[in-house]
Order: structure tokens, then C-alpha cells, then sequence
């Protein structure tokens, strides 16, 4: 289990590297300084938030697979607060580009998120562990 969950995020990160990259330079051409800082705290905030829940889901994993399900749904109910927090806080701020900075965080979300079904789609992962005293 443990090792397809790497193989996931590897591929995840490699995948939305790149994208990041671009969307820093796109940001950086199309808004200045200003746009190239919301690029920046865009992928930041990406980067940071599935960091976390990769850490914090590949720990409960080694504990078993409902201890795994639980971090990830609590990960996932902090991260939204989290983000409320920090748009409704940031909403008017001057000091980068809000449009740069969300088109940038929902770009590398959904390449994030669809390379990672992609790829756990693909895995031949057994979604049932066979009963080993039979």
C-alpha cells in the first residue's frame, strides 16, 4: 500500500511541476511583479496543503486503512478551513495579483489531482486484502 502511495505522489509532483513553472512565467508575464508573486504563493499554497495531507496520510497508513481514511478527511476539512481563512483575510489585499494567484492554485489542483486518479487508476492495487488465515 505504502508503495503505490509514493509512486502516486512522485508522479503527482513530477507531472505538476512543470505546469507550475509555466503558470509562475505566464503569471510573471501577463501581471509583473505583482502576478509573479501570486504565481508563486499559489503553487506555495498547492505545494504546502498536499504536502501535508501526503505526510500526514502516508503516517496513518502504516497504522492501517482506517486510521488512513480519517487523516485524510480531517487533513481535508482543515485545509478548507484553512483556505477560508486565508481568502477572506487576503481578498483585497494589493500587496499580488488574487486573479494570478487562484487561476495559478486551480491549474495545479486539477493537474495535481487528475494525474493522481490517472495514476491510481492504472495501479494494480489490490482495494481488498485477502484473508490470510483461509
Amino acid at each position: 500500500m505504502l508503495g503505490s502511495f509514493a509512486v502516486i505522489l512522485r508522479r503527482s509532483a513530477v507531472i505538476t511541476a512543470p505546469v507550475a513553472i509555466l503558470m509562475i512565467v505566464l503569471s510573471a508575464i501577463l501581471g509583473g511583479g505583482k502576478g509573479l508573486l501570486g504565481a508563486v504563493l499559489g503553487v506555495a499554497l498547492v505545494a504546502a496543503f498536499f504536502g501535508i495531507s501526503a505526510f500526514a496520510v502516508g503516517q496513518a497508513a502504516r497504522r492501517g486503512p482506517r486510521a488512513m481514511m480519517m487523516t485524510a478527511l480531517t487533513t481535508y476539512v482543515v485545509k478548507i478551513v484553512v483556505l477560508l481563512i486565508l481568502v477572506s483575510r487576503y481578498s483585497n489585499t494589493t500587496a499580488f495579483n488574487g486573479k494570478l494567484f487562484g487561476l495559478t492554485a486551480i491549474v495545479c489542483i486539477l493537474v495535481w489531482t487528475t494525474v493522481q486518479a490517472m495514476v491510481s487508476a492504472r495501479l494494480k492495487v489490490p482495494y481488498v486484502e485477502p484473508d490470510g488465515e483461509r
